[in-house]
């Protein structure tokens, strides 16, 4: 499930959880048509129901009171037991259906404001999955998380850029299974030229979509060499900070005239690497604008 990030977040978590609850609430379910179980009536029926059954059998002579005593007590145990089990799973059941009930709820009250993915066709799917991966590269990051990007920024356009393309796919897919649909009977000469600029028109919508999963995906692609360049810079400042024992080992084993060079070149290979890190984060900068 994909909400609007207008939406609270408090609601926001329940929505995204509540995608089970929305396919039961399609195929008819109401929460106020459940009600949970007692344990009282249970109690009741398994203290009264035995007691008076013997007491019954007792009043006529039928049973000594020693052994309907010893009869009503012999199965006390595992009926306790029964029972208690019964309470727990009744107690886990209207905790969950608690839940059901809030994420009814809120789904009633945001319907139109978010996205169950499983409503989208395999296109469309698929493009989400790409949306979704180049969103997770740039969140995911560690310069985003540096603040080397524009992380406030980011932390709006990305969860909106999200909540837009799933929209627009979820429309795309609804109007396409239904174009497909029609378009499987068969058309008549009329009917297809009807039909044709509408088609015309899903492609266009497709394309327009996958133009926006692109723009995300070269931003990603950006992050991604930003965020390459930014692990190499501090991979290689670990490394010189190490750099003095290497000197030390070198002139004591007197293979300075060969180890010096390429301890020296650390310092031209920060250089160089700060330099490509600042401009993969430009080039990440003017990707997202």
């Amino acid at each position: 499930m994909i909400v609007d990030p207008e939406i609270p977040p408090q609601d926001a978590r329940v929505l995204r959880r509540s995608g089970p609850v929305l396919v039961r609430m399609r195929q008819g379910w109401d929460p106020k048509l459940w009600r949970p179980s007692s344990g009282l009536q249970y109690w009741m029926l398994a203290t009264f129901g035995p007691a008076a059954t013997f007491g019954v059998l007792m009043s006529l002579g039928i049973m000594q009171p020693g052994l309907a005593m010893l009869l009503l007590g012999l199965p006390m145990v595992p009926l306790l037991m029964m029972l208690i089990d019964r309470r727990r799973r009744s107690s886990d059941e209207t905790e969950d259906h608690g839940f059901e009930r809030e994420a009814f709820a809120q789904l009633r009250w945001y319907e139109g404001r978010y996205v169950f993915t499983g409503d989208l066709d395999e296109p469309a799917a698929r493009l989400l999955v790409r949306a979704r991966h180049a969103i997770a590269t740039v969140s995911g990051s560690r310069v985003n998380a540096e603040g080397l990007l524009d992380d406030v920024r980011n932390a709006v356009m990305l969860p909106a850029q999200e909540y837009e393309i799933a929209r627009l796919l979820a429309k795309l897919s609804a109007l396409r299974t239904k174009h497909e649909k029609v378009v499987s009977t068969g058309l008549t000469p009329g009917a297809q030229a009807v039909a044709e600029p509408m088609a015309q028109a899903l492609n266009s919508s497709e394309a327009a979509v996958l133009a926006r999963v692109e723009a995300l995906e070269r931003y990603a692609t950006n992050v991604a060499e930003a965020e390459r360049a930014y692990m190499a810079r501090h991979q290689i400042e670990e490394l010189r900070g190490e750099a003095h024992a290497y000197e030390e080992l070198v002139a004591e084993t007197g293979a300075d005239t060969f180890a010096v060079p390429e301890l020296e070149q650390l310092a031209a290979d920060a250089g160089q690497l700060e330099q490509a890190l600042r401009r993969s984060v430009d080039s990440a900068h003017e990707a997202l604008r």
